[in-house]
């Protein structure tokens, strides 16, 4: 009998899943989806740049500074976005400004 109870095959497995599980798993994704919408919204700079991209893009311009140094860097993104670029380095907002 205790084998019996124990063995996997012997129970169906939309048994064990209630019935309610569905009809309160949407709301909490579309709630889910909502907030990381409002989360990942960003007031759109008029200051060309690298995007924001969830944290994404402020990594990568800091890496590109590490990588490249201070001089090839600001003078890719001048070539790149002009003479006045919105960066981050070390997690802080930068204004590279140059001709």
């Amino acid at each position: 009998m205790v084998l019996e109870t124990l063995n996997p095959m012997h129970h169906n497995i939309t048994s064990l899943v209630p019935d309610t599980l569905p009809v309160a798993t949407v709301p909490l994704l579309i709630l889910m989806c909502f907030l990381f919408l409002i989360w990942n919204h960003e007031e759109t700079s008029s200051i060309p740049g690298p995007g924001y991209c969830m944290g994404i893009g402020p990594l990568i311009s800091h890496g590109r500074f590490l990588w490249m140094g201070v001089g090839n860097a600001c003078n890719y993104y001048n070539k790149t976005y002009g003479e006045f670029v919105r960066v981050w380095i070390s997690g802080e907002e930068t204004f590279i400004i140059s001709k």
